[in-house]
C-alpha cells in the first residue's frame, strides 16, 4: 500500500469502484470507512457520486498516521474490505495565516457561547448570503484570471472581493429543487387535503414587485419562479412522482451527482482561500411534497445524510433546512424526526462540524429543546431584522445547555423590512437605500446589536440582490455584482476587529443591556435610540454599542473608585478613539463621554487597577446645588409655596 501524505485538515478521498450493478446506488447502498488515526476511532460514511463510484471524503484532524478499512451492508469487493491510509503534517504558522482553514472544522469554544478553529484560533463569523452558490448565478471557471467586477465576473471574482473586505464565510442554501423559469407560476399549491405546496419561489423580477405582489391579489399575471440549476443540470432527475407535476417537483429518490460536482469546486475554492461555508440543505417551500408524496421521514434523512457525508471533511457550518418562515411548509418541529433520524443512524458529523440553521425568530423555540431535538450544536435568529429581535440571541446565551449563536439573517442593505404588529401582521415595510446613510446605520445596527446581545458567533449578512442573486434582465433594481460595492459591505468586518481588540476575552462576555441605561429610548421596531452592553463577569471589560438617537448614557453596576481605559470605537472606519481614563463614581457609574458625533458609534471600557480602590473623593460630584428642580408628589403637589416650606423646616 502506497501511503499518501496529507496536511492536517486537507480532503483526503477514498475512492471505491462497485463491481456489482445496482438499480438505485442513491437509496440501495451505504458505504463507509472506520477511520483510526492519533485520538481518533469512528465510522466515517461516504455518498454515491455517479455510475459505479462511490466517495468517502476524510480529513486528519491532527498529525501522524490514519488507517481505514471500508464496509457496505453489501457483498461487494469493490465497495467493502478496502484498507488504506495515509500520513498527516502540520501547516506551519505562515501557511495558517495565509488561510484560516488550515487551522480547521469550526468548533464551539469551550464555554459553548462563541466559535473557533480548531487549533483555538477565534472565528467570528463575517458572512455574506449566497443562497444561489450553488447555481448558474454564480458561475464557475476553472482558470485563475481575475476579472473586473461586473457580468462577466465568475464565483472566484466575487469571493476574491468579499475576502478583500475581510469576509470569512459565505452561505449557501444547497438546493431549490422545483424551482425553475417555467412558464408556471411561482407559487404552486396543490388541491388537495395538505394543501401542498410544490413550491413558493422567488419571482423572476425585482424584489419590490415581490412584495407588491403578496399584497395585491388582483394582479394575476404568471411570473415564473427563478431558475436555480448550474452547469450539471438539477439536484434530482425528473419525472417525479407526484400525478400531475411530474415535470415541477422532480424523484427525491434519484438524486444527481452532476449538480453536486459543480458545488464540490465552488467549496473546496473557497475553503482553500480562507472561506467557510454555511451549507443549508434545503429551502422550506417544497417540505410538504417531501413529507407527504415520499417516504417520509427517511427520504429527507438519506438526503441531509448525503450532503453531510459529501461536505464533512470540509470547513463548512452545515444546517438541514433553511426555515425562514411557516410559510406554505410543514412545521419547523416536524423536521426534528428525519434530522433526529440521521444522528441515530449515522451518528455526529465524524470531525466536528456544527449543525445549526435558519429560524423565523429563534432557533431554540422553532425546533424545541434536547426533549424534541438532539442534533443541534449551535443556534441562530433571522428573518427578522430590526433590534426588537436582538434580545432573542440574549435568551440563546443564557440557555442551561449553551452553544454559539449568530444573527443568520440580519438587515440587509436594500432591502425590504416589514414590520409586525402584536397579532404578527404587518403594519409597515421600509425599502432601504443602499447609497443612504439611513441604510447603513440599519446595517450597523443589526451587527452589532447582535453580537453585544450574545451572538458572539458573529453574523451572516446579507444585500439585496446578493441573496436572491440577481443576474436576469428582469432581476432589478440591482444585479449581483453591484453588491460587491455596496457602501456597507465594507463595514461588516470591523465587527469582528471590535470583538478581537482585546483578544479572546470578547469569549468572556455575558449580554448585560441593562448595565446600560437609557438603553431603549427609540420606537419599538426599527434602528434608532437603542443601546447595547456585555460585560465580563468580573466587569472589567464592558463593550457597548449606542444607534443613532440614544440618549446620552451612562454604564451602572461597577465598583465605585475603579478606573477606565475608555474608547470610542468608529463603526464606520474601523478606528478607535483616542484613550480617556475614567473614574467610577460613589454610586457605580461612568457616564459616557459625548459621542464624536451625533451618528452610531461603539466603545470598550477596560478596567486599569487590580484592585479595589480606596478613594474618598469618588463621590465628591454629589449634585447639592441650589439650582436643583424639586418635584412634589402626594399631598404636598397640592400644597402652596409657604406650605411646603414650612414642610422643609419642620
Amino acid at each position: 500500500m502506497k501511503e499518501s501524505v496529507i496536511h492536517v485538515w486537507d480532503v483526503h478521498e477514498i475512492v471505491l469502484h462497485a463491481e456489482n450493478t445496482y438499480d438505485n446506488p442513491y437509496t440501495d447502498v451505504t458505504v463507509w470507512a472506520d477511520l483510526k488515526g492519533p485520538g481518533f476511532d469512528k465510522r466515517v460514511y461516504g455518498f454515491w457520486d455517479g455510475g459505479d463510484i462511490w466517495r468517502i471524503r476524510v480529513t486528519a484532524t491532527s498529525p501522524g498516521t490514519w488507517t481505514y478499512i471500508t464496509g457496505a451492508p453489501v457483498q461487494d469487493e469493490g465497495l467493502a474490505g478496502i484498507s488504506g491510509g495515509y500520513f498527516a503534517i502540520e501547516w506551519t504558522e505562515e501557511e495558517k495565516e495565509a488561510n484560516a482553514c488550515r487551522r480547521g472544522i469550526v468548533r464551539a469554544t469551550q464555554n459553548g457561547h462563541a466559535m473557533e478553529y480548531a487549533d483555538g484560533t477565534p472565528y467570528v463569523m463575517v458572512g455574506d448570503t449566497w443562497w444561489g452558490l450553488a447555481s448558474y448565478r454564480y458561475p464557475w471557471v476553472d482558470d485563475e484570471k481575475e476579472r473586473p467586477i461586473g457580468p462577466g465576473m465568475s464565483m472566484k471574482d466575487m469571493a476574491r472581493q468579499r475576502i478583500s473586505q475581510g469576509y470569512n464565510t459565505v452561505g449557501t442554501i444547497v438546493a431549490f429543487p422545483t424551482w425553475a423559469k417555467d412558464g408556471k407560476p411561482s407559487t404552486i399549491i396543490m388541491d388537495d387535503e395538505h394543501e401542498t405546496c410544490i413550491r413558493g419561489a422567488w419571482v423572476a423580477a425585482g424584489v419590490k414587485y415581490m412584495f407588491k405582489r403578496m399584497e395585491n391579489k388582483e394582479d394575476d399575471r404568471v411570473i415564473s419562479a427563478r431558475d436555480m440549476h448550474n452547469e450539471g443540470g438539477r439536484p434530482f432527475f425528473f419525472p417525479g412522482k407526484i400525478k400531475g407535476y411530474e415535470d415541477v417537483v422532480p424523484d427525491y429518490d434519484r438524486i444527481n451527482p452532476e449538480y453536486f460536482k459543480v458545488l464540490d469546486k465552488k467549496v473546496q475554492w473557497l475553503n482553500d482561500h480562507g472561506i467557510t461555508v454555511f451549507m443549508e440543505a434545503l429551502r422550506r417551500d417544497s417540505s410538504k411534497t417531501w413529507k407527504y408524496y415520499y417516504d417520509w421521514p427517511m427520504v429527507y434523512t438519506r438526503y441531509i445524510q448525503y450532503l453531510s457525508a459529501r461536505y464533512q471533511a470540509n470547513n463548512t457550518i452545515f444546517s438541514p433546512i433553511h426555515y425562514d418562515a411557516k410559510l406554505k411548509s410543514i412545521d419547523s418541529h416536524e423536521f426534528n424526526e428525519p434530522i433526529n433520524l440521521m444522528i441515530d443512524l449515522y451518528g455526529a458529523p465524524p470531525f466536528g462540524t456544527l449543525l445549526g440553521t435558519n429560524a423565523p425568530g429563534s432557533t431554540q423555540f422553532a425546533f424545541g429543546g434536547p426533549d424534541e431535538q438532539h442534533w443541534k450544536t449551535m443556534d441562530q435568529i433571522g428573518n427578522r431584522r430590526d433590534h426588537e429581535q436582538y434580545w432573542l440571541l440574549t435568551d440563546i446565551f443564557h440557555n442551561e445547555n449553551p452553544v454559539p449563536a449568530i444573527n443568520g439573517e440580519p438587515y440587509y442593505p436594500g432591502h425590504v423590512t416589514s414590520f409586525l404588529d402584536v397579532n404578527g401582521k404587518v403594519y409597515e415595510r421600509v425599502l432601504g437605500d443602499v447609497n443612504s446613510e439611513e441604510d447603513h446605520m440599519n446595517f450597523r445596527s443589526s451587527l452589532y446589536g447582535s453580537i453585544l446581545s450574545g451572538g458572539y458567533g458573529g453574523n451572516l449578512a446579507g444585500f439585496e440582490a446578493g441573496w436572491s442573486g440577481n443576474v436576469e434582465p428582469e432581476e432589478v433594481p440591482f444585479k449581483l455584482w453591484d453588491t460587491m460595492t455596496f457602501p456597507s459591505s465594507y463595514q461588516a468586518k470591523f465587527t469582528r476587529d471590535f470583538l478581537l481588540s482585546e483578544g479572546k476575552r470578547y469569549q468572556e462576555l455575558v449580554p448585560e443591556a441593562q448595565l446600560i441605561t437609557p438603553n431603549f429610548s427609540g420606537r419599538e421596531h426599527g434602528w434608532r435610540g437603542w443601546a447595547y452592553c456585555s460585560a465580563t463577569s468580573k466587569r472589567d471589560l464592558v463593550m457597548g454599542y449606542l444607534e443613532k438617537d440614544s440618549l446620552p448614557a451612562r454604564v451602572r453596576g461597577l465598583w465605585p473608585g475603579d478606573l477606565f481605559a475608555f474608547q470610542w470605537f468608529n463603526p464606520r472606519t474601523g478606528r478607535w478613539g483616542e484613550i480617556m481614563e475614567l473614574e467610577v463614581n460613589y454610586y457605580g457609574s461612568i457616564p459616557l463621554p459625548e459621542r464624536p458625533d451625533e451618528l452610531d458609534w461603539a466603545f470598550k471600557a477596560v478596567r486599569l487597577n487590580d484592585k479595589y480602590r480606596l478613594n474618598s473623593d469618588a463621590g465628591k460630584d454629589y449634585p447639592m446645588s441650589s439650582d436643583i428642580v424639586w418635584t412634589y408628589i402626594g399631598e404636598d403637589a397640592e400644597a402652596s409655596e409657604s406650605e411646603r416650606d414650612e414642610r422643609k423646616k419642620e
